[in-house]
């Protein structure tokens, strides 16, 4: 049996329904809400591991509630599951704080396993691992989360700590788009998604815009690297 508190945000009340039962035969708990204002009302009432949003809600749309759950908790995982399915759509879910985007359609199976693969990340977390990754003087506390350059506190939202950490593990090393995509996201984005390129972005403007060694570089048509050494 699984593990943890979930809360979907569905205006479709027979998908939300049918979710609600789904996970909970999988030993999830979960709390239903089928508009926005409910869903921000119910979130701020009770801890959640996981929220499963929809974007085109009544009250408050999924775009805007997941800004509001990203400000409130930068741990929890989210989920959007919706039928808006353009690049553009995807994007401004991402730059919204979402960890994950599925389009309706969808199947059971697959969500399920992205639940699993999201739930393990924010365990991990939750978990002393009792260890320091540094790059120069950038370092990250796994313990903490906590993030700091030259004594400097970072704030990063999960998914760039987790798109952090991979790169910190990988120091001096190039690393493709595939390869974060398959490490981070846990999935193989489609070659034309510049979800990635966004990431890499936030992550230059938090801690490297202020310092004169730029740690995150471009490998022209290979991918990026976090180069600690000055070049």
């Amino acid at each position: 049996m699984e593990a943890g508190n979930i809360l979907i945000v569905e205006d479709e009340r027979k998908i939300a329904d049918t979710l609600k039962y789904g996970l909970s035969e999988h030993g999830y708990e979960v709390e239903v809400a089928y508009d926005g204002k409910i869903g921000q009302r119910i979130f701020g009432a009770r801890d959640f591991d996981l929220v499963i949003l929809d974007i085109n809600l009544p009250g408050v749309n999924g775009y805007d509630l997941c800004r509001y759950i990203r400000q409130k908790n930068n741990k929890v995982a989210i989920i959007m599951l919706t039928a808006l399915n353009t690049l553009d759509d995807k994007v401004e879910g991402y730059e919204s704080g979402a960890d994950d985007y599925m389009v309706k359609p969808f199947e059971f199976k697959e969500l399920l396993l992205k639940i699993r693969v999201q739930l393990k990340h924010v365990l991990q977390q939750q978990t002393p691992m009792g260890n320091t990754l540094k790059a120069a003087d950038l370092e990250m506390n796994l313990d903490t989360m906590e993030i700091s350059r030259s004594g400097q506190k970072i704030n990063l939202t999960l998914k760039e700590f987790q798109l952090l950490e991979y790169m910190l593990r990988n120091k001096n090393r190039v690393l493709s788009r595939v390869d974060i995509a398959i490490n981070v996201w846990d999935t193989d984005f489609d070659s034309n998604t510049n979800v990635i390129d966004v990431y890499i972005s936030y992550l230059r403007n938090k801690i490297d815009r202020e310092f004169d060694h730029k740690l995150i570089q471009t490998q022209v048509g290979t991918g990026y690297i976090l180069k600690e050494n000055a070049s």
